[in-house]
């Protein structure tokens, strides 16, 4: 009885790593990244609006050659910032607006882009967030992406920047969700729950982002890009994806306690909202890659491995820090548990405010 359940649960853990590592394949051939603008002036057309609440430590270091992009215009949004965001970013060149008091039935963030969109005057509207970094290049090569693809809404997936341990326990998952669950020919159909997004960098058609009503059609959610998407989608507009590689990159957060508040915000809705599928997809991937390491299938550890690999060379993380990331994959269920244990909880706060999920 105990060899038929090794069997069974040998044979479950195969067929999942073949079914992320062949869809990691069809991505190293499909998922787009981003290329160069063969016209700088393609930026000249772009709004690019940032929503801020407490974001000085950020706006320092990305501002400036956020600013340098040759963007129509650079616009923040100071949500509340008790930190001196507002005179930093005026200081730094940006325009500034303060927001205004957050209405009943929506989430702040949503609140502060909807308030940036009716503020731009620009004919593309790019939403990105304040730790998001913006090197030589990316608003154009963002811009000639859209033109390519004729799309409503691009969305790029920035690389992730984790310079301590505590970071790297848990950040690389959001690389890994994308590009090892969701094949890119797959999220090309027009159907709307065929989709995904990363709110960090979302530029839509002015037409688009007003057809839809702004923000206000995702005014009361706390994962709003995937939904955004799905808008799109659903009024018959393209939606196109992108990776950032060399050109958009993030710092999402600063440490383990910081990744744990910051993606228990996303987990349960990741999961339709049930609290149910996130207990057992929990205990799915302890099966399958921590209960290897420690029944010592070296062959089934290696499978896990080499899936972080994937990921991290499709992504351009290439560097040694960056690789040995790799190593901690067996453990990472054990690492997610604060993670799932906050998201059960029936309320979470974020930038000092709390939300009912």
């Amino acid at each position: 009885m105990l060899r038929r359940a090794d069997r069974l649960i040998n044979g479950l853990t195969l067929g999942f790593f073949a079914v992320k590592l062949g869809t990691l394949l069809v991505n190293a051939f499909t998922f787009p990244r981003l290329k160069p603008a063969a016209d700088p002036a393609l930026s000249r057309r772009a709004s690019v609006l940032i929503p801020a609440r407490d974001e000085a430590h950020n706006l320092r270091e990305t501002l400036p050659p956020l600013l340098a992009q040759g963007a129509l215009e650079v616009i923040v949004l100071d949500d509340g910032s008790t930190d001196g965001t507002a005179e930093l970013a005026r200081e730094l060149g940006a325009r500034v607006i303060s927001g205004q008091p957050l209405p009943a039935g929506w989430v702040g963030k949503t609140w502060a882009c909807q308030q940036l969109g009716q503020a731009a005057r620009g004919e593309l509207l790019v939403f990105t967030d304040a730790d998001v970094h913006w090197h030589p290049g990316a608003l154009g090569a963002v811009v000639a992406e859209l033109e390519r693809t004729g799309a409503g809404l691009l969305s790029v997936f920035p690389r992730q920047d984790n310079r301590t341990l505590g970071e790297q326990l848990l950040t690389p998952q959001v690389d890994n969700t994308i590009l090892s669950l969701f094949p890119a020919p797959l999220l090309r159909l027009p159907y709307a729950s065929a989709s995904a997004a990363n709110g960090q960098a979302m530029a839509f058609r002015r037409a688009t982002y007003e057809k839809l009503g702004g923000h206000a059609c995702v005014k009361a959610v706390l994962l709003e890009d995937v939904t955004f998407a799905r808008q799109v989608k659903g009024a018959g507009e393209r939606l196109s994806l992108a990776l950032g590689r060399e050109f958009i990159g993030v710092r999402m957060y600063q440490s383990y306690p910081q990744s744990v508040r910051g993606l228990a915000r996303s987990v349960l809705p990741m999961h339709g909202g049930r609290r149910e599928l996130l207990v057992a997809n929990t205990v799915l991937q302890a099966v399958f890659y921590t209960l290897p390491l420690l029944r010592r299938q070296r062959g089934l550890v290696a499978l896990g491995l080499l899936e972080a690999l994937a990921v991290r060379w499709l992504t351009g993380r290439t560097r040694v820090p960056e690789l040995a990331e790799a190593s901690i994959t067996p453990l990472q269920p054990l690492f997610d548990l604060p993670v799932v244990w906050t998201a059960l909880s029936k309320r979470t706060r974020w930038k000092g405010r709390e939300y009912q999920v």
